[in-house]
């Protein structure tokens, strides 16, 4: 072997090394912890344009104005039909505010696999689909729970949910 191709595979192995290196050095920068942050980063805004103002002043009267996303389409014409009975509340609408949230509920609801029920039950509460358990039950301490207070208390975490944002950036657990 001549010394120019001595020189040549060492210079070779170096750049491929450094190469190796960088890459793998990148890993944790670009890694996500559950590996979904291009779908989050994709649905974690709802336009406010396309929200009738109906939705946010009814539906944030007691609660956050949760975004349509977060259950499928069949949830949200169940919970809608039944505002009689809302979670232990009796939240009724008249029939012209419903026939302006359901619209937008249904045109921005979560797909049906994604936000199913985890317990094979008809998706009612945004707590028990499989995302929800899945993002909160599974990572999630007992203890964080606690301080919580509530499940459906998103703003205790997701610092930007009254805008609708759930992105993992914008968490702050308390402590």
């Amino acid at each position: 072997m001549t010394m120019l191709k001595i020189k040549r595979n060492r210079v070779m192995t170096w750049v491929l090394g450094a190469l190796l290196l960088g890459s793998v050095a990148s890993l944790p920068v670009t890694a996500d912890d559950d590996g979904d942050e291009y779908h989050e980063k994709s649905e974690s805004k709802q336009t406010s344009a396309a929200m009738p103002p109906s939705w946010k002043t009814e539906c944030a009267e007691c609660h956050l104005a949760y975004p349509a996303k977060l259950l499928p389409a069949s949830g949200w014409r169940e919970i809608m039909g039944n505002l009689g009975q809302h979670f232990g509340t009796d939240a009724s609408l008249d029939a012209a505010t419903i026939a302006e949230i359901l619209p937008f509920l249904e045109q921005n609801a979560g797909s049906e696999r994604k936000y199913a029920a985890a317990k094979g039950k008809s998706a009612l509460r945004i707590t028990e689909t499989r995302w929800f358990v899945h993002e909160h039950y599974d990572e999630l301490s007992p203890a964080v729970w606690k301080r919580v207070s509530s499940p459906s208390n998103c703003a205790a975490c997701h610092t930007t949910a009254e805008q609708g944002n759930y992105d993992e950036d914008f968490i702050k657990i308390p402590r």
